[in-house]
Parts: C-alpha cells; sequence; structure tokens
C-alpha cells in the first residue's frame, strides 16, 4: 500500500539526450522530487504525469498541537464552532474541543476489527448536520469468516457523549479474511449523494476483483445518504453488476475529495513506485490490476500489467518513489489566499504533508510541508475558521493546526 522505500539518494537515472522533458514526464524546471525512482527505466505516459515543479514555497505558518495522546487517529472532521470528531483507529470516536480538550470516546460506536490496517477509519458529517446532527463513519466490521469495510450513520446526542440511532447502511461484499487494503474515505459531493472508496485487499487471490462488477472491492461507490445505490449509476442497469459501484479498477484508495467544480479527486496506494492522482468519473475504470505503475515489493514486474492500455484512465499524477497518500482537501477558505483550489494530502512513507497546484487538470507544482517534524500524516481538512487540521499516524497520535503565522 505505498509503504516499501528506496533509498533517498540524489537522482541518477536521466533520461537519455534524445528524450525531450515531455517524452521523460520531466518538467523543463527543478522538480520537488530528486530521489532515485523505484522503478526507473518506466516513463510517464503523458507529459507533467511526475516529479512537477517544485511549487512556490507557501507563506509562513504556525503549527499549533491541538491534542496529544490519540492512539492512532485516522481522520478528522472539524464539527461548526471549532469543535473537532477524530476516530482511532482501535475503535474509539471522540470530540476535542476548540481549546484542545480531549473528550471521552463516544458511546455506540459498533466494535470494529482493529487487525492490520483495520479499525475505526473515516467520519464525515451529514450536508444536513446542523439540522439533523448526523455522522457517518467507515470501520472494519468483524464478520463470521472475515471482516469487510462497513458503512455506518448515527445522530449524535445533544449531550454530545454518544451516538444515537445507529444503522449499518452499507458492507462490502464479499466478507474477506484479512487485514490489509480497507480503504477507505467518505466524500459527500455536490450532488448530495455519498462517495465511499474501498481497497481490494491486497492479498494476490483478491486483486482481480477490482475488476469485477460483482464484487465492492477495489471500488468507489456512489450511495444516498441510506446507503441504498444512488439512481443513475453507471452499472445500475448492467446484468450481475453491483447498483453502488460509481467506478472501478482501485488498488487502496484512503484519500478523497470534491474541487470547487464538484469533481472527485482520489489518491491512492499503488505498488512501489506507482502512488497515484486520479480524477474520478462515473463508469471509468482506473486499471489495477492490469495497468498500474510500479513494481512489486519484491522488486518483482507487476504480473500481467502495463503502465497504459487503450479503454483504461491513466492517472492525472504519480509518484515514484511512493509517498504512501492517506486522506485529501481542496483548500477553498481565506486563510491562505495562496493556496486557493490546491489539493493537499498526507504522506505516510514520507511523513509530510503534500500540497499540490493544479490547473487544468494537470499537477504544475508540488510542496512539500511538515517534513521537520517527522511524523506520519493520516489525514487533512479545512475547519470552518479557514485553517487546516491534521492528524499524525503514531501510537501517541496528535492532531495540529496549520494557521497563518502571527
Amino acid at each position: 500500500m505505498g509503504l516499501g522505500c528506496a533509498g533517498a539518494t540524489d537522482e541518477t537515472a536521466a533520461p537519455g539526450p534524445a528524450a525531450t522533458a515531455a517524452q521523460s514526464g520531466v518538467p523543463d524546471c527543478a522538480p520537488i522530487e530528486t530521489r532515485e525512482p523505484n522503478v526507473p527505466d518506466q516513463q510517464p505516459t503523458v507529459a507533467g504525469q511526475r516529479r512537477a515543479c517544485a511549487a512556490p514555497a507557501s507563506p509562513a505558518f504556525d503549527v499549533t498541537v491541538v491534542a496529544r495522546g490519540l492512539d492512532k487517529p485516522w481522520a478528522v472532521e472539524p464539527l461548526p464552532g471549532g469543535d473537532l470528531l477524530v476516530t482511532e483507529k482501535p475503535g474509539r470516536l471522540r470530540i476535542i474541543s476548540a481549546s484542545g480538550e480531549l473528550g471521552a470516546p463516544l458511546q455506540g460506536v459498533p466494535k470494529v476489527d482493529a487487525d492490520g490496517q483495520g479499525g475505526l477509519l473515516d467520519v464525515a458529517l451529514s450536508p444536513e448536520f446542523d439540522r439533523n446532527r448526523t455522522i457517518f463513519w467507515s470501520y472494519a466490521e468483524p464478520r463470521q469468516g472475515g471482516n469487510g469495510t462497513s458503512v455506518a450513520r448515527g445522530v449524535l446526542s445533544q449531550d454530545r457523549t454518544r451516538v444515537e440511532s445507529v444503522r449499518v447502511i452499507f458492507r462490502t461484499q464479499p466478507t474477506y479474511d484479512g487485514d490489509k487494503h480497507f480503504g477507505s474515505r467518505l466524500a459527500f459531493g455536490p450532488d448530495g449523494m455519498l462517495y465511499v472508496t474501498l481497497g481490494e485487499r491486497s492479498d494476490a487471490p483478491m486483486r482481480p476483483q477490482a475488476q469485477q462488477l460483482t464484487s465492492h472491492l477495489g471500488k468507489v461507490l456512489r450511495l444516498t445518504p441510506d446507503g441504498a445505490a444512488a439512481p443513475d449509476n453507471p452499472f445500475g442497469d448492467k446484468e450481475g453488476a453491483l447498483p453502488g459501484i460509481w467506478s472501478l479498477g482501485h488498488r487502496n484508495v484512503q484519500a478523497a475529495a470534491f474541487d470547487d467544480q464538484g469533481r472527485l479527486w482520489v489518491v491512492e496506494h499503488g505498488t512501489k513506485g506507482g502512488d497515484e492522482l486520479n480524477l474520478v468519473e462515473s463508469g471509468k475504470n482506473y486499471g489495477w490490476p492490469l495497468v498500474a505503475f510500479g513494481e512489486e515489493y519484491s522488486s518483482n514486474p507487476i504480473e500481467g500489467a502495463v503502465t497504459t492500455r487503450e479503454g483504461f484512465v491513466d492517472p492525472v499524477y504519480y509518484w515514484d518513489p511512493v509517498i504512501a497518500p492517506s486522506g485529501a482537501e481542496f483548500y477553498t477558505g481565506s486563510a491562505f489566499p495562496g493556496w486557493r483550489g490546491n489539493l493537499f494530502t498526507g504522506a505516510l512513507k514520507d511523513k509530510l504533508l503534500v500540497r499540490l497546484v493544479i490547473e487544468n487538470g494537470k499537477v504544475t507544482g508540488e510542496e512539500h510541508l511538515l517534513k521537520d517534524r517527522g511524523q506520519r500524516i493520516r489525514d487533512v481538512r479545512q475547519g470552518p475558521d479557514g485553517f487546516l487540521y491534521v492528524t499524525t499516524d503514531e501510537s501517541n497520535g496528535e492532531v495540529w493546526r496549520l494557521s497563518p503565522k502571527k
């Protein structure tokens, strides 16, 4: 899932003298990435698909530790008024006050399977939270014969000590006895539908299901807030297809965000040398495991895969070496005007926050923030105050607030 690590050295595998910048995919500028690629023989399929220019440096900002002492915090969701909802992977959902007070775990959260990469994962507010106090969360659900990613919804009690009227609204199929690649991010679109990202469970026997419409694995789903398949989904009339599927061919998507044009972008874990940024559209196939950059963690080629193939969507951008992306947010606030429209994503392996400048559907600049702190960044969200909030994937995890330098 993008956790392999090559040696961090100066890049030595330069393209030959006849290669152009477009052919090599390296822009005519100082790229942000200078390390040796994991897979130096693989080349981009389109210009600008990797190693973007170093973006102009961000303005100075303060980093405030809002809370510490969390156990593997996975997601942060700002609440109206400045408080924060935070999930902890072992199965706890908490509220952190705007002043940093760590609340007791909310009661009513179903049991999770926290082995490996499983546990309590994402959390999202209903688009009508101010009216109905409803929240949604995804988690690895223990089941007979294994586990699977499920989505539940519940109502935050008036005293904010528990979730009430809890209901599991969606369960991925099939159930599998494994501990990897659960996904999953939750994102409400401008259409009011709930988009759910799912992994393909990692193990070789499960990988082909990312291409099978009879399985939820390796898909992005589009559901109603009640968990039913959204109307006019692309495969709703296809015999044998699961109606909730929006796109297929994904490996392990732990980052998803809508831009100001209402388009869904995901950042997904690839194999060694193949983390991807994808613009997700209805009915499209993103290739895994038939089309992919990178190689196995054993350094063997991905069996049967090529980097591009007709009928499959190429990634907008990919990282080689990988960063292990998790969490995503398009910045829309006023606290940092220069960040408007930029996409932020956490990096677990590289222990930093990535800022991407995207213009006309292409990445034109990249900046790495928070690298000096040396902690795995799991999630990033914008608060109503226009500040960014991030979680660190550590056993003594923290929540940070990024605000303009005073």
